[in-house]
């Protein structure tokens, strides 16, 4: 049975209690019918279109990559893998040429 990662902390160890889940390294317990239950996040891409997990967008202007030498330029192509509910980068992405990063959901449209 394959049991889902901590949401706090992404451990794999994670162990079923009756109907709760129980992190052995931070501790965190969790009920996951719960944590499905939970409102989704809705996160839009520049045009106002709705980015889900899994997407493919592209870069639609050009960015400066934080304690880098290099940027991001406009039409870079990125995939989407997980859709966060903060206020400075949404999305973490993997970027063709650049690897993983979070990127603001704002600069992105969906391709």
């Amino acid at each position: 049975m394959s049991l889902p990662p901590c949401p706090v902390c992404q451990s794999q160890y994670v162990y079923q209690d009756q109907s709760q889940l129980i992190c052995p390294e931070c501790g965190h317990e969790w009920n996951p019918q719960e944590l499905a239950e939970q409102e989704l996040v809705i996160v839009k891409d520049a045009n106002g279109t709705v980015l889900t997990e899994g997407d493919k967008v592209t870069i639609a202007k050009d960015l400066k990559v934080k304690g880098s030498s290099q940027g991001l330029k406009i039409g870079t192509k990125a995939l989407v893998r997980r859709i966060f509910d903060t206020k400075d980068h949404q999305l973490d992405c993997k970027v063709d040429g650049a690897g993983e990063m979070m990127i603001t959901a704002q600069f992105v449209k969906k391709a």
